[in-house]
């Protein structure tokens, strides 16, 4: 059933076929959608510099030959301040609940603070094992690492504590063999060729959003959504036509940008990512559009997928 090598060393080898569903969790910015791009090897959940920038479920999934583990990314936890926020966290609570392995992600190169005690105390009370994941461990010197590795420890009964670095790729194997560990006994879950079981049009609205938070440092964060309206195929080349929401017009000005450079400049950086993505040609269509206080409307948030 598994056209795939055999296992190399260090995996575990007690000969059973193990699958389940695992997250990531962490205060913004603690790594965790870099690190879900890691492991599958793959680049499906949007990584911003901005908190709160991951809004859908997207599930990564890493075929072994003996396992198959299916990432699922979160949004950040957050103190909920529109009926948006409130909704990601219910999101959530509601994914944290279904999964079967929990890893909390500490960026190494930041103290453990409030925002990290108070997920750890989320998770405490679910089902799933817990493990911690010390990101971005090649920014920090070794005794910066040593403590931050005490001070997580000293914040829940973690089943284990693995230091990672995305960018190098340093243990990401190593945690994915800890991850697999804690997996119930299964079959397959997906077929073997799947590695996301998101819709496209979700991964292009994702890849375009990306784009246009690129380089707007604090402008518009997260008034912004963007909805795939159109694909059309067309022999070689698939037509797409898309439109950015943003919620005044000061904003859409600044997307677009002046006589329009800002928004050429964000048609081609996605569309280069769309083209890796679907392996073809892509026209991209862009238009911004001004909807007011999306982020407060149940029937705007209805429409643009939340």
């Amino acid at each position: 059933m598994h056209r795939h090598k055999a296992a190399s060393a260090g995996k575990p080898r007690d000969d059973v076929y193990r699958a389940g569903f695992a997250c990531f969790v962490g205060r913004p910015n603690a790594g965790k959608s870099t690190l879900t791009n890691a492991i599958i090897g793959q680049k499906i959940a949007i990584t911003s510099n901005k908190p709160q920038t991951t809004r859908h479920v997207i599930r990564g999934i890493l075929h072994r030959p003996d396992a198959q583990l299916v990432l699922v990314d979160t949004p950040g936890l957050h103190r909920p301040r529109t009926l948006l926020g409130q909704r990601l966290n219910d999101l959530v609570h509601e994914v944290w609940s279904e999964v079967d392995v929990i890893g909390v992600c500490f960026p190494a190169d930041e103290p453990v603070g409030r925002g990290d005690r108070f997920i750890a105390s989320e998770v405490g009370a679910l089902k799933a094992k817990v493990i911690a994941v010390v990101t971005k461990v090649d920014l920090v010197d070794q005794t910066t690492l040593a403590q931050r590795l005490l001070d997580v420890a000293e914040l829940y009964d973690f089943a284990e504590i693995v230091p990672v670095s995305s960018v190098s790729g340093h243990q990401v194997e190593i945690l994915t063999d800890v991850m697999v560990k804690h997996m119930p006994e299964s079959p397959q879950l997906y077929p073997d060729d799947v590695l996301t079981d998101e819709p496209e049009q979700m991964l292009i609205a994702e890849l375009i959003r990306e784009a246009a938070l690129e380089g707007v440092r604090d402008e518009l964060p997260h008034s912004m959504a963007v909805l795939v309206e159109e694909m059309l195929v067309e022999g070689k080349l698939t037509r797409i036509f898309a439109d950015l929401y943003v919620e005044r017009d000061s904003q859409k000005s600044i997307v677009i940008g002046t006589r329009g450079a800002r928004l050429k400049d964000v048609g081609s950086r996605a569309r280069a990512e769309i083209e890796k993505l679907l392996g073809r040609r892509v026209y991209l269509d862009l238009h911004v559009r001004v909807a007011k206080e999306w982020q407060r409307d149940p029937k705007q948030l209805r429409k643009l997928g939340f």
